[in-house]
Parts: C-alpha cells; structure tokens; sequence
C-alpha cells in the first residue's frame, strides 16, 4: 500500500477522455454573449442600457482544471464503478450540482451520500481544488483509494512555504479565514513535521492583536481563549511568536495581505531589532496571480462611469467576496449568486458577506433612462451564469432575450461582411 507522502494517483487525463470533456464543459458552461462581449472591449449597448464587463472575471486556470479532472474521473471510470469527491469542487453552487447530476458521489456537504468509512480499495476520490487536509489523505491512503488531486497548483505553492517554515520551526501566520477548506489544508501543513505550529488571522484586528502580543506580552488564556479555533494544538504565543512566517489564503485581498505583512514586520522589528529581523521574520507572496487579475480588473471597471455593479458567484466563495467588497462605498453593489436573485426591478436579493445575510434591496434597477450596469464575476463562475445574469437585466428593463442576442449576431453578421 502506498505511504501517506505518497499516496495512489491516477492520471484520468488522457487526450479520448478529454477530447469529451472539453465538448461537455463548453456545452455546460459556454456563452456567445459574454464572448461576444469580451471579444468587443467588454462593453455592449442595446437601447438605453449599457453593460461593462471587467476585463478579467469568471473562471481562472485551477478551476478548469480541477472542472475537468471531476469531468474526466467519471468518464475514466465505468459507470456502475462509483467515483467520489471530498466536497465541493469549488465554490459554485451550479458547478457542484452539475458534476452531482453527472454520478459523481460527494462525501461532504448538506447532501454528502457517503462517507469515508465508507470507501475501500481502489475507490476514486477526487480531491477539490482547495486542496485537504493532510489527515484526511492519510485516510484516503490508508483505505487504498485512488486519488485524482485537483488541488490548486497556487495553493500547493502556499503549502511549500509553510512546510519550510515548519522544518525551520518557524510559525505561519495564516491570513485567511480558518474556516474556509483551503485555509484548512494549508494550516494542516504547519504540522507536516509534527512539530510545526500555525496561527490563522483572518483581518487586521486580529493582527492587531498579534502585534500587540508581540511587543508587549499580554494575558496568554485570554489570546488562546480568542484564537481557539485559529491556532494548532499546543500552540504558546509565548514561545511560537518568536519566529514567524507570513502565507495567506490565495483569495485573500492583496492590499490586506500586504498591511498584514507590513503591521507584523513592524512588530517583529520592534521586538527583535532591524538586524536580527531575518532570524525571525518570514514573507513571500502567495495571492493567486487570477485573484489579483480579477481585482485589478474590478478596480479598473471601477474607475469608469457605472450606475451600479452586480458581481456574481457562489456566497461562500472568497474571491468573489473580495470582489464585492471592493465595489461597496463606491456604488450600489450587489453580490448574487445568479439570475434567480433577480426579481424584478423593484425587488434583487443579494449577500452581505459581512454578516453572511441574504437582505433585499428595492428599487434597485431604474426602469428607463441611460443606464450603465459594472459586471464581474469570481474565478468559480461559468460565463452561461453571467449571460444570463445580463439577459435578465436588460429583461427587466423592456428588453427581451431574443432582441438582445438577434443585435449580437446582426453585429457578428456586419463585421464579417466588413
């Protein structure tokens, strides 16, 4: 049977099974619109409302892949062979329910239909794109399963920093939110050494508070008691604060990140002095290259005349949060998961990622006039979402569906005629 370090591994992506995916994900998840859209300066009008999309947005590289890894697993294996995936592929809910309709079995979630107890030798287990947790591979390998690792090659690049750190001793200091499944598996590879420890902040108060520890010491029941389920077990601020390293959840905002990066390195010089700081301090920059497109992207759109924005994508998704954030205290935002949310002009229900509450927003959408409408989308969202997205607002203001897409292909028409 094969070591934890090296657990049983298929290569399901042979060129007759993903000559089949790729015409299945196009068929799932592709849109004329938005590529006519994209293809024109991201930008279309028809009558009296115009749509601006941002020049990066929807789905990024490690989800395509791991989209085709679940797609190619089911077909790798024959049907009546069950195939199984940790949990969700990624954070869309359309996404999963599509690769649940597909037979793919799930072993997590609201609608998990099996466990890992469950599973036995040779059993297909995909692992999502968020990676896992190092004790749940363990398992997978001990029961014998075969594992197809759909694991972001960005997040494996976080799990490499802080697997050094814990060679070094060095504690990683997370900044994410430690309930996310990516911030999970990266903290779980503090303890690759056994004796590694992490600590996971999710914003600048809680670094704050690591500062404060830093240079003035402090009630170390009181931290532990704040940090419980942030911390690894028999974790000592007293000690393990010595030495730190800085990684991050790959969605994260950049600009956080980095005041994160620079609030602790200020602690650590205060501490330790400016020229022992290289013995005790540590960072690299681990934000996903696509999250940062994305957001540069946003606050491009965002420079430009909008009346509002619609950013859609899964509520537990953590790059698209981001992204709506960054447009909140600019203009009228809304944060959808799809067209659905979309009532009526006088009615939208959309998340508040603060609070993780639906709220209604009414009167939202003016019903005539000139009308400029910011979309983008988070690196989990297929472009089949977003058209409908902007089908539906041009619906609500007087236009139907088909008079938006007979005006692109009238356009396809006349430039090929030029």
């Amino acid at each position: 049977m094969p070591s934890a370090e090296n657990p049983k591994r298929i290569n399901v992506r042979r060129p007759d099974i993903m000559e089949k995916v790729k015409a299945e994900v196009v068929t799932h998840y592709r849109s004329a619109l938005v590529e006519h859209i994209r293809a024109n300066n991201c930008s279309f009008v028809h009558g009296s409302t115009g749509i601006r999309l941002a020049k990066e947005f929807g789905f990024c590289y490690g989800v395509e892949r791991a989209i085709d890894l679940a797609y190619a697993a089911r077909r790798h294996f024959p049907k009546e062979q069950p195939v199984y995936i940790l949990g969700e592929i990624i954070h869309n809910p359309h996404v999963n329910e599509q690769i649940r309709d597909m037979g793919v079995t799930f072993l997590s979630g609201s609608r998990k239909a099996a466990d890992i107890d469950d599973l036995g030798e040779g059993d297909p287990v995909v692992i999502p794109a968020f990676g896992t947790e190092i004790g749940i591979t363990e398992l997978l390998n001990e029961r014998g399963c075969t594992i197809i690792d759909a694991t972001c090659g960005d997040v494996m690049s976080v799990w490499k920093r802080v697997r050094q750190n814990a060679h070094d001793q060095v504690t990683s200091i997370i900044h994410g939110k430690a309930w996310h499944e990516e911030t999970k598996a990266t903290s779980s590879q503090a303890k690759a050494f056994g004796n590694g420890h992490y600590l996971v902040v999710f914003d600048l108060d809680e670094t704050n508070t690591v500062c404060r520890y830093i240079t003035q010491g402090g009630d170390r029941a009181e931290f532990l008691q704040k940090f419980e389920r942030a911390i690894s077990d028999g974790f000592d601020p007293d000690r393990h604060l010595d030495a730190i390293g800085l990684a991050n959840q790959t969605t994260m905002l950049r600009g956080e990140t980095e005041e994160v990066q620079r609030r602790l390195r200020s602690a650590m010089a205060e501490k330790h002095g400016e020229d022992a700081l290289g013995d005790h301090f540590r960072f690299f920059d681990t934000i996903c290259g696509a999250t940062q497109d994305r957001q540069d992207a946003l606050r491009d759109l965002l420079s430009r005349p909008l009346d509002l924005l619609l950013v859609v994508g899964g509520y537990n998704s953590s790059n698209t949060s981001h992204l709506a954030e960054m447009g909140e205290g600019k203009l009228p935002t809304y944060f959808i998961k799809d067209a659905s949310e979309m009532e009526s002009a006088e009615r939208l229900r959309h998340f508040l990622q603060h609070t993780h509450e639906m709220k209604l927003a009414e009167n939202w959408l003016p019903p005539d006039g000139e009308l400029t409408v910011g979309i983008t989308a988070g690196a989990s969202c297929p472009n089949n979402l977003i058209e409908k997205v902007i089908l539906r607002a041009y619906e609500l203001r007087g236009a139907p569906a088909s008079a938006v897409l007979s005006s692109i292909q009238v356009k396809a028409a006349a430039a090929v005629a030029h």
